[in-house]
This record gives structure tokens, C-alpha cells and sequence, in this order.
């Protein structure tokens, strides 16, 4: 399957940050206040480079190897990127010091890998905490009555910094249902910001894919994630 080239997609990130812009505007929000992000998966380092030249704030990717040969092929030409996939723990190294912020951290046994690990580097990594919003088997992430006990535990760790929220609802074609699972969330996003924790500020509230990222706008995100609306259909097989 060929990629898109730079014209199809400056096409379509336009259309994408202008309904980006009417959902803020239709809740009160400034447009400024929402991230892009571009989730690069199965794209090659040449397309990621080209579509770095168009209005991307950030990138993203699911797996650490994509991870690793993108950043170290200058793919993202200098725009931050965030890890965005489930990360195992044997895998942190490669992480840590390539991604300015991993939005997928769901267990207490990955903050005190990531806290050990961060700590021999001498350096302080920001995380999301991942809420498992709609209670996929699924899918990887905390139960909502389970945040609170993660975020504690994230509050004492000193070389990690909480940022905020990431959530990825189920996908469901009733508007309503779909904004209410989004509404949740950011439910969840403002009592956690009113704890108080030194190293916990709530910024960063990474919700709204391809199917639902104007709702997620409406009910508070303030990055959402995109890749086919982007990049076109992703191509899962052998690469050359």
C-alpha cells in the first residue's frame, strides 16, 4: 500500500485542525489550547519527515522498535514525540531519553521501573496515567476506582512527573454514550488536579482518536491522536 504524499496529507491535517478549531470554539475554547498528535504507527521514516513540515505538534508511537528507529533517523525533525503503546518493562531503556512523555502508564509495577530506571539516568520523565475508561479486557489501562491509587503511588516517585490523563474509549456510534465515557474522563482529569501533589499537575488530558476526536475537544482534551485521518490506511505487512 503507497503512502500518501505531502500534498494529500497537508490536505488532510487542514481539514483536520479546522474541525479541530469549530469543536473547541463550540465548547468556549480557544483552538490554541489543543494538541495535535500523530500517530505514526507502520509509517516509514520518510513519510513521518514529510509530514513533520505540516501543522503537527507532536507525534506519537505505539511501539518501542518504531520508536527507536524513527528518533534515531531524525524522522520527527526536531518535534517532540510521545510514547503512546502499551510499554513493557524490559523495554524502558529504549524510551527513556527519546520520549518527552509517555502517556501510557497503567500499574504501579511500571512506575517503580520506570522511577528505577529514570533515576540511574539522572533524569525526570513525565508520564500520562492511563485510565481504562469504558473497562475493556481488551485494553490496557487503570480502572477509574483504581486511579486514585496509582496517582499516589505516582506522587511519590521522584524522577517521574504526572502531566495528566490519557484514555482511548470503546468505540461506539452513539454520540451521546461516546461523549458521556469522554465526559468521565475529564471528570477524572480535574479531581486529580485538586490533590495537590507536588509532582502531579494536571496539563495533559490525551483523549479523541480518528472516530471521536471533536467530541473528546468538547468534553475537555487537550491532545488527541491521530494517524489514518492523517497518514491513510497503515500497511501491516513485511517491510522491505
Amino acid at each position: 500500500m503507497s503512502e500518501r504524499n505531502l500534498e494529500q496529507m497537508a490536505e488532510a491535517v487542514a481539514d483536520i485542525r479546522r474541525r479541530m478549531a469549530d469543536a473547541a470554539r463550540e465548547a468556549g475554547r480557544d483552538p490554541a489550547a489543543v494538541q495535535l498528535c500523530a500517530a505514526c504507527k507502520t509509517h516509514t521514516p520518510a513519510a513521518i519527515a514529510l509530514s513533520a513540515q505540516l501543522p503537527i505538534d507532536l507525534f506519537g508511537e505505539n511501539h518501542v522498535q518504531e520508536l527507536t528507529v524513527n528518533y534515531d533517523a531524525g524522522a520527527y525533525c526536531g518535534k517532540p514525540v510521545h510514547f503512546i503503546g502499551h510499554l513493557q518493562t524490559n523495554k524502558i531503556k529504549k524510551v527513556l531519553g527519546r520520549a518527552a512523555l509517555i502517556q501510557s502508564v497503567d500499574s504501579p509495577r511500571l512506575l517503580a521501573a520506570l522511577e528505577k530506571e529514570a533515576a540511574k539516568l539522572g533524569l525526570t520523565q513525565d508520564i500520562l496515567l492511563e485510565v481504562n475508561i469504558g473497562g475493556e479486557a481488551s485494553k490496557t489501562g487503570a480502572a477509574p476506582d483504581e486511579l486514585w491509587a496509582l496517582l499516589d503511588d505516582a506522587a511519590q516517585q521522584p524522577h517521574l512527573r504526572v502531566k495528566g490523563l490519557m484514555a482511548i474509549p470503546p468505540v461506539n456510534e452513539d454520540d451521546d454514550a461516546n461523549r458521556a465515557l469522554l465526559r468521565q474522563v475529564y471528570g477524572l482529569f480535574v479531581r486529580a488536579g485538586e490533590r495537590g501533589y507536588d509532582n502531579v499537575s494536571m496539563e495533559v488530558l490525551s483523549m479523541g482518536m480518528s472516530g471521536d476526536f471533536e467530541n473528546a475537544i468538547r468534553e475537555g482534551a487537550t491532545l488527541v491522536r491521530l494517524g489514518t485521518a492523517i497518514y491513510g490506511a497503515r500497511d501491516y505487512g513485511p517491510k522491505a
